[in-house]
């Protein structure tokens, strides 16, 4: 069983919250991407607003794909 595997979808708002501060810095071999995905197996988006200036590219993204699916308000960018 992969690290991947050990948490069964959907996650639980309350598992989603907590995964968002597992990021790191890099990308981590791909693990970010899965990790990811999996954050948004959870019934509401996590970052529902701005991530703060300083946060990493994974939180940025996760709530760019929250906006540009419609799912908070703000600004669609690609």
């Amino acid at each position: 069983m992969s690290c991947r595997d050990a948490f069964s979808r959907p996650v639980t708002a309350e598992e989603a919250k907590a995964l968002v501060a597992c990021f790191g810095p890099d990308d981590c071999y791909g693990i970010a991407w899965s990790l990811l995905h999996l954050i948004e197996t959870g019934p509401n988006p996590v970052l529902t607003t701005e991530p703060a200036p300083g946060a990493d590219e994974w939180h940025h993204r996760l709530r760019t794909r929250a906006v540009n699916g419609g799912l908070v308000p703000g600004n669609a960018t690609a």
